[in-house]
């Protein structure tokens, strides 16, 4: 299998440290706002590549941080007149909700930056012994950047180049304006003891100390969002390559951004699109699908026809699967071996869907109920391999109901209008399905039964918070 190593700039083959198993750190939230749909990117790319590499046998070691010590908690904190854990716990809750509804599978190990103070203190005492970290009037503790020589490495960046970049305060104190907190000297809640006073750690020391609680100092897969590359993850592997004296992380892998209508997602754009808003609307699932018909490397743009083309492909599928009970089967060895061949060229998801819609009419054309059982067993299991078709075919086609209408009422409808075309009461049974279709069900005629589905929407785009 070849994924694309960020370090090298360069897909690579796959070799991981410990045979038949993945050591996998993913930075997770800032828990401060609701989840938006750029985070849903991030976090289902990274769903994928665990569930496949499941598939293919590998057991996976999945850690996901939570971020909870961060200068916007405790702004928020200080604005609602709150103790900044109260902001970060209601996140916490927002964020474990949205994850649940998506699938998400959990992390083997969730650490907080707050449970582990005393290996991030560990960490900095470390590098200060070693000369690679110094200590500012004041107690600030600042991690020399000119004293590791491969500064740069993972975003192929030249020292002499390099602006103050995020989250880089200038300090007039500091040996050089790119150097960056590892301690920051502080009264304000949240702070906790250490040998430089009361203070709090900085972003990037926190998730360099919890991999390496949880993963050694060198494991096999580190990843993020591209907006992480620089400068969180370059600190990363500085500070801890120069504590440990060994590689950090084998392999780099960055999920690419999320623009909506083809712009950056903000607030003071009135685009900014929570996972929740989607979920309104949208079947979990259908978020996972206009995600996996984009390579994970390459930009994706949120509009209402890109959304809506992905549930029309999903619908497909699971239209296919309708009326099927399965029993113990064999699965087409040809297609599963296309399938995999495609998720292991660095996951490419895009030619991995297509494979499953090729299913989708060989199954509808088939008259032999031996080879449409082999062809529809395939289809669900190697979709349900990347988290896709898990759901009844019943319940997928009925989330979400309008408010103002039950499925108890929509029976009734539905019973009504049988009753209509069985009478030869036509123009009452059009009618009746125009009704509906005003309250957002679309009536589906097939033989002599009647299914429903919810109607698409047009706007999924335009809804904000």
């Amino acid at each position: 299998m070849k994924i694309f190593n960020s370090l090298s700039s360069t897909k690579e083959e796959l070799i991981s440290i410990n045979k038949d198993k993945i050591n996998l750190y993913v930075c997770g939230m800032t828990v401060y706002d609701d989840c938006h749909i750029g985070h849903a990117r991030t976090f289902l790319t990274f769903d994928l590549f665990v569930r496949f590499f499941s598939f293919l046998g590998y057991e996976v070691n999945y850690i996901r941080n939570i971020t909870d010590i961060e200068d916007k908690i405790i702004d928020k904190a200080l604005i609602e007149k709150v103790k900044f854990s109260e902001i970060s716990n209601r996140f916490i809750i927002s964020m474990n909700e949205d994850f649940k509804r998506l699938s998400l599978l959990p992390p083997n190990n969730e650490p907080k930056a707050s449970d582990h103070i005393s290996e991030i203190l560990e960490m900095i005492e470390t590098l200060e012994s070693k000369n690679y970290a110094y200590s500012v009037e004041g107690g600030d503790v600042y991690f020399d950047i000119n004293s590791y020589e491969d500064y740069g490495k993972l975003s192929k960046r030249n020292l002499n180049e390099l602006d103050a970049g995020v989250r880089i305060e200038v300090d007039k104190l500091k040996n050089d304006p790119n150097d960056f907190v590892l301690w920051k000297k502080t009264s304000e809640e949240p702070n906790w003891d250490s040998k430089w006073g009361r203070g709090r750690p900085g972003w990037h020391i926190e998730c360099s100390a919890m991999s390496k609680k949880f993963l050694g100092e060198n494991f096999d897969i580190h990843g993020g969002g591209l907006d992480l590359k620089f400068p969180h993850h370059e600190n990363e592997i500085a500070q801890s390559e120069c504590c440990s004296g060994k590689n950090f992380a084998n392999y780099w892998m960055h999920v690419a951004p999320l623009n909506v209508n083809g712009k950056k997602m903000s607030k003071s754009l009135n685009n900014f699109i929570t996972i929740k808003k989607v979920l309104e609307e949208f079947h979990p699932e259908v978020m996972r699908m206009f995600f996996y018909l984009t390579h994970y490397r390459k930009p994706i743009n949120f509009t209402a026809n890109s959304i809506n083309e992905a549930k029309n492909i999903l619908d497909k599928l699971y239209e296919s699967l309708r009326d099927t009970d399965f029993t113990d089967t064999k699965i087409d060895l040809d297609y599963k071996n296309k399938f995999e061949e495609a998720l292991k060229d660095d996951f490419n998801t895009p030619k991995a869907i297509k494979i499953l819609q090729e299913l989708v009419p060989k199954i509808n054309k088939t008259k032999s109920s031996e080879e449409m059982e082999v062809l529809k067993f395939s289809l669900r299991e190697l979709s349900q391999a990347i988290g896709l078709l898990n759901d009844t075919v019943e319940n997928y086609f009925k989330y979400s109901l309008p408010n103002d209408i039950s499925e108890d009422e929509i029976a009734r409808y539905v019973l009504e209008r049988n009753d209509a075309r069985l009478n030869k009461d036509f123009q009452k049974a059009d009618d009746i399905r125009d009704q509906l279709l005003e309250k957002g069900v679309v009536l589906e005629d097939e033989a002599d039964k009647t299914s429903w589905v919810r109607k698409k929407s047009k706007k999924a785009d335009k809804n904000s918070t």
